[in-house]
């Protein structure tokens, strides 16, 4: 390394490489390490460190430099999707420390800072070229508003410029909504009058290359909801011709999150990688004979659980009896077989779906079987029994859901198996979440709860925690970031209550 680097790693602030040369050397050795190692956004963190401390260690830099890699390393995953994104579907995240301090006159609100144009700092040029491009622009460090812009599928990417103890404080909300990011680093963090290299901002606003359709969830839940309306489901089933049909119907179009159809939907639409608006025809059909198997399978729980209420009614043994009950469960069943039968694929994939969709209804069965057997012997299960129990309960639904999408997607033989381990897990970490909602809500039944078996409400949520973990270890055999990002978000949907972000006011910052 020559003499002039080691000077400027000596003298660098707050973990920043002092020279802009540097800087662009250690960018350009990110972008070179990520594709030697193959490396597939999103990242964990852990990882990301890892691979950072590699990074440095490779460019003979100092560790101080670390939290400066994440982040180079972490833009590098990211950028080529960011770039894939539609102007007027990223956001342009700016600090308020970026403001003339002297000079500023502008206000804020709960959105930010209101900037007047004053002309007096960058933020003056920099907001007016992202507007002119379609950008939406929040002048805000860590604002909710983010979070909640994103969830709602308005914001697809992140452009932000930020001091390194709010990038590592903003980094989990990223990270758990698999949110393509790019983020310059402030130069120095004293949140007045700071700089940063505008230079690559710039170059970053204006870059844009073909438009793809990136995963979205908020997008496609509307839509699967939408496919269960009265209306909608007559294209399947004729409820006028026979009064056990109109009741299965009706079953169908009453209530649920529909998180089935829509992990059916998603994986399909990840790994085609689809830039169409809506989701073709055979993947509508194959989600709805999905949620056909899940809804057949509460009706019978709730026989078997003799449960009164379901989706704020009562549920349809109650309404209309066992029998009619039970003979709608498996009409459902069967409809389910007939939709995936009268698809329009290829001879293999059908195989493959109708192989998917009966090996997950054994599963199932055989999980819910254990379950009655421990209840019939009024055994008090071990911790592996209670476990093995809820991977056959709820993994199953899971695995199929997801499953049925990749076959339609062109997923391949190696996808299957990730996704058998990754509903497994994320399977046994629902259960054991809807678990510990019963059980602080006094409505645990018959005695079979991990709370119970494990002693302690902190236990389960350690082992709830284990088995996220295991779950989202399972992305990094994942070779498609399209894929990944949605395993991702699903994980983050289903158990993770995203807290609003603070804002660097928060952090206490160092001398420089």
């Amino acid at each position: 390394m020559p003499e002039s680097f080691k000077q400027s790693a000596v003298n660098a602030g707050a973990g920043i490489p002092a020279t802009a040369e540097l800087r662009l050397r250690l960018d350009q050795a990110a972008q070179a390490y990520i594709m030697q190692q193959r490396l597939i956004p999103p990242a964990p963190l852990d990882a990301l460190k890892q691979h950072a401390a590699a990074l440095l260690g490779q460019e003979k830099l100092d560790e101080m430099f670390l939290p400066y890699a994440v982040v180079i390393l972490n833009n590098a995953l990211w950028r080529p999707t960011v770039l894939k994104t539609p102007y007027r579907k990223r956001l342009l995240l700016l600090p308020q420390c970026l403001k003339s301090a002297r000079h500023c006159t502008a206000e804020c609100d709960t959105f930010g800072l209101l900037c007047r144009h004053c002309g007096r700092c960058v933020i003056d040029p920099l907001t007016r070229k992202a507007e002119q491009l379609g950008y939406t622009v929040l002048i805000a460090e860590g604002s909710p508003v983010v979070m909640a812009l994103i969830q709602s599928g308005q914001v697809e990417a992140v452009v932000g410029v930020s001091c390194l103890p709010v990038l590592e404080k903003v980094f989990p909300y990223m990270e758990a909504g698999a949110v393509p990011g790019v983020a310059i680093p402030l130069l120095y963090d004293g949140c007045k009058d700071t700089a940063f290299d505008t230079d690559v901002l710039e170059a970053i606003l204006e870059d844009c290359v073909a438009v793809e359709q990136t995963v979205g969830l908020e997008r496609l839940r509307h839509q699967v909801r939408d496919w269960f309306c009265p209306d909608a489901l007559r294209e399947f089933f004729d409820a006028d011709s026979d009064p056990t049909v109109a009741i299965a119907a009706q079953w169908l179009a009453r209530g649920g999150k529909h998180y089935r159809p829509l992990l059916t939907a998603a994986m399909a639409d990840a790994c085609a990688e689809s830039d169409a608006e809506h989701p073709p025809q055979t993947v509508r059909q194959a989600a709805v004979a999905v949620e056909c198997f899940h809804k057949a399978s509460l009706i019978h729980d709730d026989i078997e659980d003799d449960d009164v209420e379901r989706y704020g009614r009562e549920t349809l043994h109650r309404q209309y009896g066992t029998p009619i009950a039970l003979n709608v469960g498996d009409l459902l069943i069967g409809e389910g077989y007939r939709l995936l039968v009268e698809l329009d694929v290829s001879a293999e994939q059908k195989n493959d779906l109708l192989n998917i969709a009966a090996q997950g209804h054994r599963a199932l069965c055989l999980g819910q079987g254990k379950e009655l057997e421990q209840r019939r012997g009024n055994q008090t299960p071990s911790v592996p029994e209670i476990l093995s129990i809820f991977a056959g309960k709820t993994a199953p639904a899971f695995g199929v859901a997801l499953k049925v999408g990749a076959v339609l997607g062109g997923g391949g033989p190696a996808l299957q198996e990730t996704l058998d381990r990754y509903s497994q897990a994320l399977g046994i970490a629902y259960q054991i979440r809807d678990d510990l909602l019963d059980w602080q809500s006094a409505q645990h039944r018959n005695g079979l709860s991990i709370v119970a078996v494990l002693g302690s409400q902190q236990a389960a949520h350690d082992l709830l925690a284990d088995y996220r973990r295991r779950a989202i270890a399972c992305l990094g055999e994942l070779q498609s970031s399209h894929v990944k990002t949605l395993l991702r978000r699903v994980i983050t949907k289903i158990f993770d209550k995203v807290q609003p972000m603070g804002c660097c006011d928060e952090h206490t910052p160092g001398p420089h």
